[in-house]
């Protein structure tokens, strides 16, 4: 299917509520997801580990050994902004890099087992809704990963299907349970922003839609969803983002920096979203603060992350006039290991830079080569920001 928001369930990490498993596996669990989310992906795997240990019933904990390499090979290839799914999704950028074959290995080795596991306890009681939701939260990470790092649309759409199903049953036999609501929410808010055409197609396929009901369902997810509750403020700061609630989306985010204050990316994501609100002092601030979290921080970095931070910098301080301060980021941002859409903006940043100048000659070249550059790397909104001044110069 193309041109959908099936990709964008890569916000869902699918943590059910286990009601098998035991307290110290609950613990552990909890322990590696508060590491996940501060990106100490190593300790997290090896907490996750532990969790299978105490309890190797609990599924949840043998899903969680395949949420962390999943997520952990969107990181290494630099595809876990709200940039990534904001724009075209139908070719997703994040299938144009092969992930690393261990972390795919562990992926399909633990999403097999977990399964396994899940589908036997839906054959021994169909009626349990504990085992239905541990069956459609394990389907639907399996369907994330083949949009997200497979970039196989189509081939995700039955897996798609069949955990909205499930979670649909689950919300039938237990109709307070938000946690379930997160996944139905998301498909009913992509099948509700999808063309005509393409919403009579998932309508037919079974998919329920419709947005304001899908975006309900997911916002009190993260109210009380549980353990789901972290999933679904992540959600929510995407689509807060893609209907241009800025505010919201920042709120959000100001929730999630205080609770996990050593994943640097949230602040990226603050000053991207400012920026995108037109509040660009805001943005530079979250970015500065970033930017000195990124300094500091011995830890692997998301692939081209430094250009990311130093393209969104340099934006926010050409919309401040501060022109030698952006100029400097903007300059130093080519210099980087980067994605071409992160390239392509950079150009944009630095012709409306040579425009405001008077330099139209290498304003116009910028324009043009962040124009190629974002077609090539499917980001429609870089493209059409710098198509206009191709042929006019920038202004204000």
């Amino acid at each position: 299917m193309r041109n959908t928001l099936i990709p964008a369930v890569v916000v869902l990490l699918c943590l059910a509520t286990n009601a098998w498993a035991n307290t110290e596996s609950a613990r552990l669990r909890a322990r590696a997801y508060d590491l996940v989310y501060n990106l100490d992906y190593d300790q997290a795997r090896r907490e996750m580990q532990a969790a299978v240990a105490a309890d190797p019933k609990d599924i949840a904990a043998e899903r969680g050994l395949a949420v962390i390499p999943w997520l952990e090979i969107a990181f290494r290839r630099g595809a876990v902004t709200v940039d990534d799914y904001l724009g075209g999704l139908s070719r997703q950028r994040v299938a144009l890099r092969q992930p690393p074959a261990d972390l795919a290995m562990q992926f399909a080795h633990h999403v097999e087992q977990t399964l396994q596991l899940a589908e036997a306890r839906v054959q021994a009681n169909p009626r349990d809704a504990d085992a239905l939701y541990e069956l459609g939260a394990t389907v639907a990470l399996q369907a994330s990963y083949v949009a997200t790092v497979e970039g196989r649309v189509l081939a995700a759409f039955r897996a798609a299907r069949r955990a909205y199903d499930l979670h649909e049953r689950v919300l039938e036999l237990q109709p307070n349970r938000a946690e379930a609501g997160l996944i139905v929410g998301t498909y009913r808010y992509i099948v509700g922003v999808m063309s005509l055409p393409l919403r009579m197609m998932a309508y037919v396929a079974g998919f329920g839609g419709g947005k304001e009901r899908g975006l309900e369902l997911i916002e009190a997810a993260a109210i009380r969803g549980g353990e789901a509750r972290t999933d679904a403020r992540f959600a929510l700061i995407l689509i807060y983002n893609r209907e241009k609630r800025y505010g919201d989306a920042l709120r959000v985010l100001q929730d999630l920096q205080r609770e996990f204050p050593r994943n640097r990316l949230i602040w990226l994501e603050a000053g991207a979203t400012s920026l995108r609100g037109g509040r660009a002092e805001e943005a530079e601030r979250h970015l500065s603060t970033g930017l000195r979290m990124l300094a500091a921080d011995t830890r692997p970095r998301m692939y081209g992350e430094e250009a990311i931070w130093l393209q969104k910098r340099g934006a926010a301080l050409v919309a401040l006039n501060r022109l030698d301060e952006a100029e400097h980021d903007l300059t130093r941002a080519l210099t980087l290991e980067s994605r071409k859409w992160v390239v392509g903006r950079t150009n944009l940043e630095l012709g409306r830079i040579a425009d405001l100048r008077g330099n139209r000659t290498a304003a116009r070249m910028r324009f043009s080569t962040a124009v190629q550059l974002c077609e090539q790397d499917n980001d429609p909104i870089g493209a059409a920001a710098a198509r206009p001044w191709v042929s006019q110069a920038y202004h204000r």
